[in-house]
């Protein structure tokens, strides 16, 4: 399937937190916060959602292409994706500036603080899929939020059936804006605290998503997703870990697992279970592209949890 994957493209600076952010949150003392919080580790990893979703497309037999911006400092990632699967002729490298930055420290519970430098991204707008040529699926996945309103329309004028993704950008973005995505695309998907945001700032919940969508896919972390159909809903367990290393990276591990299953033709509920046991692969390793698998090592895992499946 020809499929092209937009989104960040950034380096991961992730950090350990040996407590637990919500026993230094004053509830009396929210409205000024000035904490700082001494970390055991820190590594930095390739990252951004848009590469970590192509990576386990890759990793399951697709070639995806890349369409995204990086900085002067994209080299040596570009040959890591290029040797991983990874048509990245689509990726603009913009002189002068830095790949996007994402700076995020985890504590002992699973929780993150986070923040995202730009760089390159800002640049995100020059690109469009009318240049981009034949597609069949694309998805669009966080990014600088006005090149997401664009590529929306872009999909729609071109007659191309996209993911809509907003995830971390729903913070940023406005709720017009959120349902100018949302209107128009084949799928909608997120994770449960994202999909409130959505609810709350477009005024559309998963039903009058679906008068326009196919599918409202809603991921829930260890408690798997849920998979909005008209009429029905498709719950989906999560694979469980060997390990829980880092969380950064599961949730496009997800995405990736999904579009191969669609890619395959599957019905929504593979789809689903393929999107877990990909996202369980990226649980175990630190960052959105540590992990490895094969084919039959993936559809051997798949097959303890799921049944048979062929890839």
């Amino acid at each position: 399937m020809r499929i092209i994957v937009t989104g960040s493209i950034a380096y991961d600076y992730l950090m350990s937190f040996p407590g637990s952010f919500s026993e230094h949150l004053l509830p009396g003392h929210l409205q000024r916060v000035s904490l700082s919080f001494l970390v055991d580790s820190m590594d930095k990893r390739r990252g951004g959602c848009a590469p970590n979703i192509a990576y386990t497309l890759a990793l399951l037999g697709e070639r995806p292409r890349l369409m995204a911006t990086a900085g002067q400092d994209f080299d040596e990632y570009r040959r890591f994706l290029e040797g991983s699967g990874i048509d990245t002729s689509l990726v603009k490298q913009v002189d002068g500036t830095f790949t996007a930055s994402f700076f995020c420290s985890t504590d002992r519970d699973g929780n993150q603080i986070a923040s995202f430098y730009t760089g390159a991204m800002a640049h995100a707008g020059e690109l469009d899929f009318a240049a981009a040529g034949p597609c069949d699926l694309a998805i669009i996945s966080p990014n600088d939020p006005a090149a997401m309103v664009a590529y929306a329309r872009e999909c729609r004028a071109l007659g191309i059936p996209y993911i809509y993704d907003p995830s971390q950008q729903v913070a940023r973005m406005g709720g017009g804006d959120i349902r100018d995505g949302v209107v128009g695309a084949h799928i909608v998907v997120c994770n449960d605290y994202e999909f409130e945001i959505i609810r709350e700032k477009t005024g559309l919940d998963a039903d009058a998503m679906l008068e326009h969508a196919e599918a409202v896919v809603v991921t829930r972390g260890e408690k798997g997703a849920a998979i909005r159909l008209r009429g029905r809903t498709i719950d989906v367990p999560a694979v469980a870990p060997s390990a829980v290393v880092d969380p950064t990276g599961v949730g496009d591990a997800f995405r990736g697992g999904f579009m191969k299953g669609i890619a395959l033709g599957a019905d929504y509920q593979v789809c689903g279970q393929m999107g877990s046991v990909a996202a369980a692969y990226a649980l175990e390793h630190l960052g959105g592209s540590s992990h490895t698998y094969t084919r039959d090592e993936f559809a051997a895992r798949y097959e303890q949890h799921f049944g048979p499946i062929a890839i």
